[in-house]
């Protein structure tokens, strides 16, 4: 199974200049965890995640003033459209993270999070062992 077929493609992209309680907003009215922020003068595609803005939650900072760019990953892993979800997951797992922004043509397509993947391996078929096959 392929990242495209796993994928969200309806996409939350939110600014730079949201706060994180407008990006929070806009994240939880979409049942989404994770946004992608859309930043042309700091290098272009980013992800902001619920976890991101937990964090800034956590030490004390204000989500009322607090700009999403401060808590922006810019450093991102981006998946393609014909990924193997195997191939998704061990990204993920080397990077720890749980959601890939998916770039068809150099633009954002869709999202995939673990959820997804686990959600797509639950409803497939399960795997037969190689000594099931050859009886």
């Amino acid at each position: 199974m392929l990242v495209r077929d796993a994928m969200s493609t309806v996409v939350l992209t939110i600014g730079p200049t949201h706060t994180l309680r407008q990006a929070a907003a806009l994240m939880s009215a979409r049942r989404v965890g994770a946004a992608v922020v859309h930043d042309p003068d700091a290098g272009g595609i980013g992800i902001l995640t619920e976890r991101d803005i937990l964090n800034s939650v956590g030490v004390g900072q204000n989500p009322d003033t607090e700009p999403v760019h401060a808590h922006t990953t810019t450093d991102v892993v981006f998946a393609t459209p014909s990924w193997t979800l195997e191939e998704a997951a061990g990204a993920m797992s080397h990077g720890g993270f749980r959601h890939l922004i998916v770039l068809d043509r150099g633009e954002p397509a869709g999202l995939v999070s673990v959820r997804d993947i686990i959600r797509c391996w639950a409803a497939a078929p399960p795997r037969r062992h190689a000594e099931q096959l050859s009886a």
